[in-house]
């Protein structure tokens, strides 16, 4: 006898909601319906086990099939199945219910909900016209039924013929959802979703390569790994094992391997497992996020991991498993749920565990490593207040020779030669060694010592030492001339009037090639007969805001701002002191007329320019064809 009934559903919209809904994701259906199979597959092992059901288990595997044909897509198990009244309580009224109250609280915010669970069986009329699900429950004595919806909230129930128990599910695919028959598309989601499911989810048979073609085997083609790596023991793994699966999860990074790795197993207070990798940290953090997989009993949820973990350990690579994460909320409740708070902790705490027992106890190849972990450590220092009282004791500062020190031992390194006349320790710094080599060459001529200072985060991690540290400044090398850049005493003051200062300046500009987005001021100091005539230096301040702008929006003034440099003029170099006496009592006009013919003029401001890589094009050109003039 057929059974008709209505679905107990309080509008009729429910379908062509659940169709438009999460419409750019709607391939999850398969991960919903494959999940449930493994779910029913599970309970009835459970039963097994505690000797509800005495029956043999046989082959548990799901089945996922394919028949273009009928243009259907079919999900089998041989699980706990269903009988007529366990239909109509769990499809007619609570999967039913829980997919409307899912659809009503979240169809407004769908791209706030991590992972879309819950919507559970009712997905599969996002790609559906018509579902059926044909059932025997695993009870002695129970008749097999048959329950079929066109997609409407009416539905059929009957009686039918089926000799085994578990659950077939029947997509009868609409023409928008054809791409689902495709054999690849298929058997990409099951790899996506189902890769690690703990029971064997079985697609078509493995094939092999025959008389030109690929032909099936009578082997099942087992989608997935049911006891994936970071569900064993710790104990009895080796690198090989992790190194494997590290290639598993990321096939096209096989040529940058991950340095170590962290294996997570905590069951109290909360169920947490996982793997995670330190990866090879290239220059941009942006190309390295999104490479953590979030499982929740190792069904697939996500790989946008922001808001369940801190924002630098999305950096890492590798699987988080845990059933406590909750999965049908928005990223902004997840910040203030007590469970993600203590699983995100007890992964940051475990994270500097690792890195501090490195650099204890392998320090050189902690070192060896520095430039690769540099970028992550720095992330979590600037946005992570526990990750910084941690890191600061394993943190690396690295000076141009190569050498690497903490904070505290590069303090003591530099303190007496390089404490400034304020009682402030200088530490100076370069952010490109070839272009700064002169800067850099007259400070350690000076005996003092120079960072290097080349990351992306490096601007901002000095401000944040600066800050935490007291009495310290960085200071980059070219910022200054070297003999003011730590200031020991007062500086001598210059004799020169104003009106001569204004005359000199406009002079010395005028002498100056055009650089795009770029303007000179020009100072006046007494540096010493012996020292440089000229200089050019940048001012830390005004440099540093500008390269904070490029990561910071809120600063973005700063970026647009022209780049300001220094022209030094040494007053008590002779040249200079010449140039000076000649400007007395002179023009402007006058004064600059003389310069443009003034070869010796020109060939110390190119000089200047040369030894800061910014002389270029015609006026490069320029300088060497006057250099072989002035030799001849």
């Amino acid at each position: 006898m057929v059974q008709k009934g209505q679905i107990g559903v309080t509008t009729d919209n429910i379908f062509p909601i659940i169709k438009k809904f999460l419409y750019s994701d709607h391939e999850i259906f398969l991960r919903e319906i494959v999940s449930n199979a493994v779910d029913a597959t599970q309970k009835l092992k459970t039963l097994s086990d505690v000797g509800e059901f005495k029956g043999e288990l046989g082959d548990l595997s799901v089945r996922i099939s394919i028949d273009k044909k009928s243009k259907t897509l079919k999900i089998s198990d041989r699980g706990i199945g269903m009988t007529a009244d366990e239909v109509d309580k769990y499809i007619n009224q609570i999967a039913l219910s829980s997919a409307n109250d899912f659809l009503d609280k979240y169809k407004d915010s769908a791209n706030a909900i991590i992972g879309h669970f819950g919507l559970g069986f009712y997905s599969s009329f996002m790609v559906a016209k018509k579902v059926d699900i044909i059932t025997k429950s695993y009870k002695e004595e129970a008749t097999a039924v048959k329950w079929s919806c066109d997609g409407t909230p009416e539905f059929t129930m009957e009686e039918v013929e089926k000799q085994e128990r578990g659950t077939d599910i029947i997509l009868y695919l609409d023409d928008e959802n054809k791409d689902f028959l495709e054999k690849d598309k298929i058997e990409s989601l099951l790899n996506k979703y189902c890769k690690f499911l703990p029971v064997p989810v079985v697609f078509g048979k493995k094939q092999e390569w025959k008389d030109g073609n690929y032909v099936d085997t009578g082997e099942d083609n087992i989608i997935n790994d049911v006891n994936p790596l970071w569900k064993q023991k710790p104990a009895v793994l080796k690198d090989e094992d992790y190194l494997k699966f590290y290639r598993g999860l990321y096939p096209l990074s096989i040529m940058d391997e991950p340095m170590f790795w962290i294996h997570l197993n905590v069951d109290y207070p909360f169920n947490l497992t996982g793997i995670l990798y330190f990866p090879k940290i290239k220059s941009n953090i942006d190309l390295q996020r999104n490479k953590i997989q979030l499982y929740s009993n190792q069904v697939y949820v996500t790989d946008s991991v922001e808001g369940i973990v801190p924002e630098f350990l999305t950096l890492l690579h590798g699987v988080i498993d845990s059933p406590d994460i909750p999965l049908n909320v928005s990223r902004s409740y997840l910040q203030s749920d007590n469970n993600v708070k203590k699983i995100s902790n007890h992964i940051m705490k475990k994270v500097a565990d690792k890195l501090e027992e490195l650099f204890k106890n392998e320090r050189s190849q902690f070192e060896e490593k520095w430039d690769s972990l540099k970028l992550f450590i720095e992330y979590g220092m600037l946005t992570e207040e526990k990750f910084y009282d941690r890191a600061v004791k394993f943190s690396l500062l690295k000076n141009t020779e190569g050498k690497y020190f903490t904070a505290e031992e590069y303090k003591t390194l530099v303190e007496s030669a390089q404490t400034d006349k304020n009682g402030d320790i200088i530490y100076l710094y370069t952010a490109n060694k070839e272009e700064q080599f002169a800067h850099i060459d007259a400070a350690r001529d000076k005996g003092y010592d120079v960072l290097m200072m080349d990351g992306q985060l490096d601007v901002h991690w000095m401000g944040l030492l600066e800050q935490k540290m007291g009495k310290t400044r960085f200071v980059r090398v070219d910022s200054d001339t070297v003999e003011h850049i730590i200031e020991k005493e007062e500086a001598e003051k210059v004799d020169i009037s104003d009106k001569q200062k204004e005359t000199l300046s406009e002079t010395i500009k005028s002498q100056l090639p055009i650089i795009e987005k770029t303007e000179f001021a020009v100072d006046f100091k007494a540096l010493g007969e012996s020292s440089k005539p000229i200089q050019i230096t940048q001012n830390e301040f005004s440099r540093r805001m500008k390269e904070m702008a490029v990561m910071q929006q809120q600063m973005a003034f700063y970026g647009e701002m022209p780049d300001t440099y220094q022209i030094v003029l040494n007053v008590q170099h002779p040249i200079i002191k010449e140039l000076i006496n000649k400007s007395e009592g002179k023009e402007k006009e006058e004064l600059i007329e003389q310069a443009s013919s003034d070869t010796r003029l020109k060939q110390m401001l190119d000089l200047a320019l040369l030894s800061n890589g910014m002389l270029k094009g015609e006026a490069l050109s320029n300088f060497v064809k006057r250099s072989f003039e002035m030799i001849q």
